[in-house]
């Protein structure tokens, strides 16, 4: 692909499709060409709302318009996988908002059929496009905390929704896990890889999804991530991984931090600030995408399939563990 703007289609119209498209917004060669939406009039309406010149009242409509060159999948979760194929069949590119899929099984049938079309598809995991995280995981890396020995990271937000939200709707892929749990878990595997034992403790909900989950990570050098996600209570959103020889600290937000401490044995402890963010952050994953997209790759080297198919199995684990099951499981 040349270095003209890399045009843009949205595939649903809700909150998080407003978000990413207000980034896209503020990125120089991105253009946001065409939104699509099962409603007609739920597509016109954002499209005036961001000044998008073409709207579609189906996901097929959208995935065969030629204007588009890539298309963000942004429906709620149960919906990942039939918006993603839709647009494969079409031949449109794909970054899939989180959950990449509400199984390792549909995550799998879904790389498959990017592999099988020779069609970049990727997660939309911001957090492994942090550059705060690519930071951390390079630091690791390089040894600045030794070995690791243990990783700890909670995400819980107080959720006052009714009964009949899709959070905790079994059918749409409801419960902490899958809205939440996946940045922790996917921020263990991005430092420590896929874990060898899963351990995992959950309350359910009347509908038997997860309020919350905790998590219990154990890999082959002895090594183990504590993770917790919840509906029901708010934290700090705090990440630490401990190393032989110091720690580093993400102390708010860690699924898109502006800044962590190192702390090192024999050195006082050094904050690193990131540079200011435009917009939410969701503007690291697009321009992986174009950059990707520009290169004729199909996946992107930092947040691979693999990896995304590693996390989808730890969270299949953890629902076993946990008794939360979806339809047609």
């Amino acid at each position: 692909m040349s270095e003209q703007p890399v045009r843009w289609g949205v595939l649903a119209t809700g909150g998080m499709a407003a978000a990413f498209t207000e980034d896209l917004l503020l990125l120089p060669d991105a253009r946001v060409t065409a939104v699509g939406s099962r409603s007609a009039g739920s597509a016109g309406a954002f499209a005036a709302r961001f000044g998008i010149p073409r709207a579609h009242g189906s996901w097929r409509e959208l995935a065969a318009d030629p204007e588009v060159d890539v298309v963000y999948v942004a429906t709620p979760h149960a919906q990942h996988v039939a918006a993603a194929t839709a647009c494969l069949e079409a031949g449109k590119p794909v970054l899939v908002e989180k959950p990449f899929a509400l199984s390792g099984r549909q995550a799998r049938q879904l790389t498959e059929l990017a592999e099988k079309q020779g069609l970049f598809v990727m997660e939309a995991m911001w957090t492994c496009l942090n550059p705060t995280i690519l930071r951390i995981a390079e630091l690791v890396a390089e040894g600045a905390i030794g070995e690791v020995r243990a990783l700890h990271a909670d995400f819980g937000a107080r959720v006052d929704a009714p009964q009949d939200h899709r959070l905790w709707d079994p059918a749409a892929g409801g419960g902490a896990l899958l809205d939440l749990g996946t940045y922790p878990v996917s921020f263990a595997h991005l430092i420590l890889g896929a874990p060898e034992r899963v351990t995992a403790h959950a309350r359910l909900s009347p509908r038997g999804v997860d309020e919350q989950t905790g998590i219990l990570l154990g890999y082959r050098d002895g090594a183990m991530a504590v993770l917790t996600c919840s509906l029901l209570a708010q934290d700090e959103h705090r990440a630490t991984v401990y190393g032989t020889t110091g720690r580093i600290e993400i102390p708010a937000d860690f699924y898109n931090p502006r800044s962590f401490v190192l702390h090192r044995d024999g050195h006082e402890p050094r904050t690193v600030t990131a540079a200011p963010q435009e917009g939410h952050g969701y503007g690291h994953q697009a321009d992986e995408v174009m950059r990707c997209l520009r290169a004729g790759l199909t996946t992107s080297p930092l947040l691979p399939p693999a990896h995304t198919l590693a996390v989808m199995d730890t969270l299949d684990q953890v629902r076993e563990r946990t008794g939360v099951r979806y339809p047609g499981e």
